[in-house]
Formats: structure tokens, sequence, C-alpha cells
């Protein structure tokens, strides 16, 4: 059986997956896939590793897991570690309070070599003037990689946030942003990034069993996919379903790898020895049979 009928099909298996064997041998990859695998996203042009770093484990309101217990120093040293090991690709957000904890390991950095991303729940042409100003003074650095509207729920969110896209759309042609997209929570809220051009890069939820995602894994890859065929860049979230899946580690980074419509996916780690494990485990899991 061909690597595409193996891939349609273990998206119809997905929602089986509690009362059926994991199917190992339909998301197997025929060469190994690392952390730090240079991968471009989308055709946005911007090339990162596979796996980005995740500062907002539990986040929200201004902090996260990461920063609550890591602080800054902590988590900015857990960064250097990552890239040292050629993951170069950091996912932040205002909500999560990350931006001086990247500013931090960034002292020790050169900007170029690391991809930045961030997210703004601006609505107004103003708001997002302030957070693309206030974004760059945090993070220390005169450009953002990636800009995202954090997490669509509503499927008008594409009229609602219009100012703020404008802006952002803007700030993208002077060089302040390189590329944006959206996160989305609701499935109508991703079809509706389906359907938009402005979107360039979208955060999705995407697991093997549905754990906080926005419906099924069958009902979300069709969307995703379409998405993919579009050219917008494609990062996973929620890849072990916000810490209920840590039992399944394998299991979920072999679907996340299996799936070609995901160019990368971000994961939250608590501190060096976690990420060396998965690390560790990434390549195993995308050829395990």
């Amino acid at each position: 059986m061909k690597r595409r009928t193996f891939i349609k099909k273990s998206v119809q298996l997905a929602a089986g997956l509690s009362v059926i064997p994991f199917p190992y041998q339909l998301l197997a990859s025929d060469t190994q896939k690392h952390a730090s695998d240079l991968v471009t996203l989308g055709n946005t042009g911007i090339k990162t590793s596979r796996l980005a770093m995740g500062t907002g484990s539990w986040g929200w309101g201004g902090s996260s897991f990461q920063t609550r217990e890591l602080g800054i120093k902590g988590l900015a040293d857990l960064l250097r570690h990552a890239y040292d090991t050629g993951v170069i690709f950091w996912d932040s957000a205002d909500q999560y309070g990350s931006h001086p904890h990247l500013k931090e390991a960034l002292k020790y950095i050169p900007r170029e070599k690391v991809v930045i991303l961030t997210k703004t729940r601006a609505t107004s042409e103003a708001e997002m003037k302030s957070d693309l100003d206030r974004f760059r003074q945090e993070l220390g650095t005169d450009y953002i990689d990636i800009v995202l509207l954090h997490k669509m729920e509503n499927p008008s969110w594409d009229k609602i946030k219009k100012p703020a896209m404008d802006v952002l759309s803007r700030a993208r042609e002077d060089g302040i942003v390189k590329t944006h997209g959206v996160s989305c929570h609701t499935l109508s809220a991703l079809k509706t990034a389906a359907d938009c051009d402005w979107v360039q890069v979208d955060l999705v939820r995407f697991n093997p069993t549905g754990a906080r995602m926005d419906a099924d894994p069958a009902i979300v890859a069709p969307v995703i996919k379409k998405m993919k065929k579009q050219g917008k860049g494609i990062i996973g979230m929620k890849v072990l379903g916000a810490g209920r899946l840590t039992d399944k580690v394998d299991k979920c980074l072999q679907y996340q790898l299996g799936h070609d419509f995901i160019d990368a996916f971000t994961i939250g780690q608590s501190n060096a020895t976690e990420f060396n494990d998965l690390v560790k485990r990434i390549p195993d899991a995308s050829v395990r049979a």
C-alpha cells in the first residue's frame, strides 16, 4: 500500500484509536525525521526547525508554566540549550508573558539564527500598532518572523479582526513582520482560516485522540489538508493534548510526524532533561512500524 493511502487511512482510524491498536505501520516514514530538521512553512519562505520550543504551557493572562516556574534566566537557558541542538523555533505570546525570556536568550544568540513566533489579541488598528511596537521592545528585536491572531473562535473572526489584519499586512510590507496568520480554537474558525487568503500560517490543534482539539481528527484533517494545498504554513499544537496524553508521547509524536500536511509542531518543555528526551524520541517515532 502506498504512503498516501496509509495517511488517508490513518486519518479515518483516528477517532477509533481508543479501541483499536495504534496504526504505527500506517504512519511510519521511510526515513528518520529529527527535531532539528529544517522545514519550510508553506509558501512563506520561512525555514525553521521541525520542533518549536513552546513557552505557553497552561499559559494565559500574562504568564505560563514556563515563565512562572523557570523565570527569565531559566527559560532563556532552556531556549539556548535547544538552540545548541539545532532547535531554532521559539513559540511565544503576549498572553504567556514570555517575551522578556526570549529577549534574555537573544543576548547570547544572533537574532537572525532563530525564528520567533508570537501572538496578539488585538482587534483594532490602534491595538495592533501598539502591540507591534511593544512586542518588539519586549523581545529586543526590530522584526518578528511570525505574528498570529491568538485563539480565534468566532467563525467571523476575519471580519471582526480586519483592522488588525490590515496593520499586519502593512507591517509585512515594511519588513516589521515576515508573515502573519492565526491560531484557531474552534472548527468553524479553522474553516474560516482555510478560506482566508490573508492567512499565511495557521497554528492548528492536532493529535490522535482529539484531546483539546476543535473536533475529531478525522474531521479536522481535511481542513488542514486544504490549507496545506493552498500554500499556508501549518504548525501543529496540542500535540500531547495539553498534557492529557503524556502517557502516549511516542504515539502522539508519530501521529504528528506521519502527516505530511504538518510542517512543524510546538511542544512546551519544562527542563533540559525533558527536552532531551523528546528530541531523542522523535527519530524513533518517525519510523516505528
